[in-house]
């Protein structure tokens, strides 16, 4: 009975907190998953507790898998041959902004941390790093708002995909080398692999998935036979991974992009990936909500200046990475406002550091990230289209010198729809 009551009361939440959302998003332009993370906190322990902490603490696998499944999906969309066919310098600007706001984040979080809470500097680099990584992703969702009638062509419509995709995977990376730096000595083996063996370890568990894969399921055609082998594969990726306290979505990553790189049948894998990946992230967010629980420590100020370092990180980074490639005039001097959503990749990365109950001050961290999923994504749409000129966004282009040969340059061809905006992103950075 308590079951079923839990299962109405979450059913009508959902569906208030969806159709009031959906009427803003229709009214202001607003496109966010906050609706989702409201109604978690409303249904976890810090209000009506209809979601108790024994329950949450039982959906973590849950939560492993989710990692796992949005790191496979990711590393399914980077096509190598595609990739190559972008020029260099839309990657080297959405690597430029990537770096900047990791490190400026990164660098000031570890000073404040230091400061108000009295973490040594080693123990302060754990948090300050996932906050960097954290602060790195962009979300999708203002921005598929704002390119809409617009062609994949368009040189901001192709940064964005390029910039959001770049941002995820620099994230990732960066989570990933925070867990194998803080990796805790194993009892079973006389010395304690290092950092770069961890790296080395976390890969290979990808590579190893990939292969098993392949040699198991590689000449599967039926659809729901594939789908099934994808859930053990990843299940069993990302569960390694998670036992061996590294992370999961470094290893689906590498599996994913094994994957879509060696089938001859990538778009049915890319579609079984796609299946569930939006019930996923949805479930993900309202679980984000429950478990946030406000913070008994100085938590003010390192949140704030999250806040504020990871906007001028993102405005200001992309305006110094289209200025050192020469593309301002292009792009535009504010065009990194419209990475400033910022998304449900974010969320799980906290969701990962939640997990882990060595990693100190967990739930500043968290507390930080989801107030920056609160604030930013309902005004991404707006901070998005106000990037975008009313015409043409397309720099006009100055015609062939006399005598030169007057054959028009190959256009760029996109990495993959969610690059391109040719197809669905990943809902993880889509919102709602």
């Amino acid at each position: 009975m308590t079951a079923l009551i839990l299962l109405l009361v979450v059913a009508g939440s959902y569906l208030a907190a969806h159709v009031a959302f959906d009427w803003i998003a229709r009214r202001y332009r607003i496109v966010s998953g906050a609706e989702y993370l409201v109604l978690g906190i409303l249904l976890g322990p810090q209000l009506s507790g209809l979601l108790s902490p024994d329950t949450l603490t039982s959906l973590n696998p849950l939560i492993t898998l989710a990692l796992g499944w949005t790191g496979a999906l990711l590393g399914s969309q980077l096509v190598l041959p595609v990739l190559v066919r972008i020029r260099g310098w839309v990657y080297r600007v959405a690597f430029v902004e990537s770096l900047i706001t990791l490190v400026l984040v990164t660098a000031v979080e570890l000073f404040v941390l230091s400061w108000t809470v009295g973490l040594h500097a080693r123990d302060s680099l754990v948090p300050a790093l996932a906050l960097g990584a954290m602060a790195t992703v962009s979300a999708e969702a203002g921005i598929s708002v704002a390119v809409r009638g617009r062609g994949p062509r368009d040189p901001l419509v192709r940064q964005f995909r390029v910039s959001v995709a770049m941002n995820a995977v620099v994230a990732i990376l960066a989570f990933g080398l925070m867990t194998a730096i803080v990796h805790p000595a194993p009892t079973l083996i006389t010395r304690a692999p290092t950092t770069t063996e961890w790296l080395v370890i976390n890969v290979a568990i990808g590579l190893v998935g990939g292969a098993l894969f392949h040699l198991f399921v590689g000449e599967e055609r039926k659809p729901d036979r594939i789908f099934i082998a994808m859930v053990g594969a990843v299940v069993l990726i990302s569960g390694a991974a998670a036992y061996l306290r590294l992370s999961p979505m470094i290893a689906a990553l590498v599996f994913g992009m094994i994957l879509t790189n060696t089938s001859r049948r990538s778009s049915e894998l890319q579609a079984a990936l796609a299946r569930v990946e939006r019930a996923l992230y949805f479930v993900m967010l309202i679980l984000a909500g429950a478990l946030w629980t406000p913070s008994d420590r100085e938590w003010l100020l390192p949140v704030v200046l999250f806040l504020g370092i990871r906007a001028l990180a993102k405005t200001g980074g992309a305006r110094l990475a289209a200025r050192a490639n020469g593309r301002l005039e292009e792009l535009g001097p504010n065009w990194g406002r419209g990475l400033l959503g910022q998304g449900g990749l974010a969320l799980l990365i906290g969701l990962n550091y939640l997990q882990r109950p060595d990693l100190p001050v967990s739930n500043i961290v968290f507390t930080a990230v989801v107030a920056s999923v609160l604030l930013t994504d309902l005004l991404s749409a707006r901070f998005a289209q106000s990037v975008f000129r009313p015409e043409s966004t397309l720099a006009p282009k100055p015609g062939p010198a006399p005598g030169s040969d007057p054959t028009p340059e190959a256009p760029d061809e996109p990495a993959s729809p969610a690059l391109s905006g040719e197809g669905p992103a990943p809902a993880a950075e889509r919102g709602t």
